[in-house]
Order: structure tokens, then C-alpha cells, then sequence
């Protein structure tokens, strides 16, 4: 006898497409989220660096990184007896665009200033690299104190943004242009730490950025 040939019917077909759309949706709000979490975590890190310099200022009258001598520094007690970086206190944030994410310079004291002073959590004995913070998309956070990608005065940088993260910190803070206000972006390379540089005219989501903001 011949057998019957299974197969799906057109409800059990329907089924599995409403099934797939459901999981495939899920998937692509699931990835919504965690990027919409990530950009309120870079905003957070501007906004929490700006506020923690300005707190330092008023508290010490001093610009973190440039503060000193180290001696000085040391004599406050508490986590200040840890650290190993001072400025040289000439009221300048000696830190170069290309030592932005390298912690040259100033940078080193920056950082361990403001952790040692409780503005801002890690650890106030890690120098170079290892002194910078990453942000929530992997790319390390910089500062620089010398006008950059043509804005004037200390700036705060975010490594490696992508295209569309970088366009929305610009939108949220600015104006959404790379290249005007008080958040500018330079275009980097895939897996580098670039320095800030030559502002761009727009946004790509193929590419990724250093985005500077003034602090």
C-alpha cells in the first residue's frame, strides 16, 4: 500500500513564521536595549568627569593632573598617600592631543587625583594605560588639555565609538554635527585608541570615532 506523504499544514506553517517573528523581534529589542544602556553609560562618564573636575577645582582650587607637588599631594592622607603622579601647578593641563589615550603628560596625574580625592572609583596606584577608564562600548576615555578638533580649552574623549553611538552622545549633548559645539568627533581606526584629531563633517555608522566633548 502506497503511504501518505507527511507535511506541514498551512496553520502549522503559519505558526512557526508568527513563532520566528516573535523570537527574531525579541533578539533585535534585546540588542536595542543593551545599546540604548550603553549611550546612558558614556553619558553618564561625561557628565560624571565634568562634574568631578569642577568639584576638584572647588575644593582645592587646583586643576586635577596639574595639581602639586607630589609631597603636597601625598600630605593629605588617606588614599593621597598612594599615589606616584603630580603636576607641576602652572595652572595648565600639560597633556597633548597625541597623549590623550596614552596617559602621557599629565594624563597619569589626572586620573589618580581624581580617584584619590573620591570623585571618581579605581584604583589610584595604576599608571599608564591602565590609569584611563573604558567606557561602556570598550574604548578608553581621555583627556587632553589643548584645544582639539577645533574647540578651545580641556576636553574629555571617548575611543572608539561606533558610528551610530557616536552620532547619538553627539545628538543627546550637541547639536549631532561632528564638526560644531562643545561635541566634536574625529574618525578612527577599528580596534585603536586614535587620537583626537581633524573634526569630521558628518556620520557613518560604517566607521567608528573619537568623540570630545569640553569639560
Amino acid at each position: 500500500m502506497k503511504q501518505k506523504q507527511a507535511g506541514f499544514t498551512l496553520i502549522e506553517i503559519a505558526i512557526v513564521l508568527v513563532i520566528i517573528g516573535l523570537i527574531l523581534g525579541g533578539v533585535l529589542k534585546g540588542q536595542e536595549m543593551i545599546t540604548n544602556g550603553k549611550l546612558k553609560s558614556v553619558t553618564k562618564d561625561l557628565d560624571g568627569i565634568t562634574t568631578a573636575v569642577n568639584v576638584y577645582v572647588d575644593r582645592y582650587r587646583r586643576t586635577p593632573g596639574d595639581d602639586g607637588p607630589l609631597a603636597t599631594l601625598q600630605a593629605r592622607g588617606g588614599a593621597w598617600t598612594a599615589i606616584t603622579n603630580a603636576g607641576n601647578n602652572n595652572g595648565v593641563l600639560a597633556i597633548t592631543a597625541a597623549q590623550t589615550f596614552t596617559a602621557g603628560g599629565e594624563g597619569v596625574a589626572f586620573w589618580q587625583h581624581l580617584k584619590s580625592s573620591g570623585l571618581i572609583t579605581g584604583n589610584v596606584t595604576d599608571v599608564g594605560v591602565a590609569a584611563l577608564p573604558r567606557h561602556a562600548f570598550g574604548g578608553l576615555i581621555g583627556v587632553t588639555g589643548v584645544g582639539v578638533t577645533g574647540m578651545t580649552g580641556n576636553v574629555v574623549c571617548l575611543s572608539q565609538m561606533p558610528g551610530q553611538g557616536a552620532q547619538a552622545i553627539d545628538t543627546q549633548i550637541d547639536d549631532g554635527v561632528p564638526s560644531s559645539g562643545a561635541v566634536r568627533a574625529t574618525q578612527g581606526a577599528v580596534g585603536a585608541n586614535t587620537a583626537p584629531g581633524a573634526a569630521e563633517v558628518a556620520y557613518s555608522e560604517d566607521n567608528v570615532y573619537t568623540v570630545c566633548r569640553n569639560f
